[in-house]
């Protein structure tokens, strides 16, 4: 198959974990560029309106209908931009856009269709903090919506057992009030209760909180959807700094052999 070339492309973009300065040159010239914005409504409200270009802003549950729109627009020949927040493959559009393509129209393969990288929500937690993701990590999306909790139950504790620290996404919202309570009861049966455990919630935003905890102290009630958690493994450490100062945390890169 050859490309098309009626001018249209689609560019899969992250917008970053808020504020304008995590927003990389690439995806800005991008999101300039752009005859239409595809995306959920708070993240195409992040970026900045320009004369002529169209915003199509939807729910957060239409992942899959989102990308299919956005590459009808882009066959028909607009230069669509589809913005996620933070990454854009980490639990994100570039996924559901892929998806679409491959269970979609064969013209949709020959696209002008890239994926660009962006600052996630637990790297910006990571750098406020120090080096928790230091050492192994793994991401763990806690929605229940697209795969059974039973499978994220056994991704915890596969995670937990074999000493990852862990970043887990989507940890509650008001549909779901209850996953992060299930996690955390999952997580205390492999570890232990002084494992350092961050609650970071919109890093980098006006409304920025940062908790440091342990696994056994933990108030879930603050937790919400534009909350990244990282809960560390049993070598992650606390740097204390004094009363005035945020602690560090950092996960030695080193294993004891």
């Amino acid at each position: 198959m050859s490309r098309q070339t009626n001018g249209g492309w689609l560019r899969v973009v992250g917008t970053g974990p808020g504020p304008d300065r995590w927003l990389t040159p690439e995806t800005a010239a991008i999101l300039a560029e752009a005859t239409d914005l595809v995306g959920y409504a708070p993240y195409v409200a992040r970026c900045p309106e320009r004369p002529g270009q169209t915003r199509h802003a939807s729910d957060n549950r239409v992942e899959l209908d989102r990308a299919r729109h956005a590459l009808e627009l882009a066959t028909a020949g607009a230069r669509v931009a589809v913005v996620s927040g933070g990454d854009p493959g980490v639990f994100a559009m570039a996924a559901a856009v892929m998806e679409a393509i491959d269970g979609g129209r064969p013209e949709w393969r020959t696209l002008d269709v890239t994926v660009h990288p962006g600052v996630s929500a637990m790297q910006a937690a990571s750098a406020r903090l120090g080096a928790p993701l230091g050492g192994d990590f793994c991401a763990i999306n806690l929605s229940d919506n697209l795969k059974p909790w039973e499978v994220v139950e056994k991704r915890l504790i596969a995670a937990a057992e074999v000493g990852f620290v862990i970043a887990l996404y989507n940890p509650a919202s008001r549909a779901r009030p209850r996953q992060i309570f299930d996690a955390f009861a999952c997580l205390a049966r492999v570890k232990a209760p002084e494992t350092v455990v961050i609650f970071a919630r919109a890093v980098g935003r006006p409304d920025e909180r940062i908790t440091v905890t342990t696994l056994g102290a933990a108030d879930l009630s603050m937790v919400d959807m534009a909350t990244c958690v990282i809960v560390g493994n049993a070598d992650t450490r606390v740097i204390e700094r004094g009363e005035d100062l945020e602690p560090w945390v950092w996960s030695p890169r080193s294993v004891a052999r």
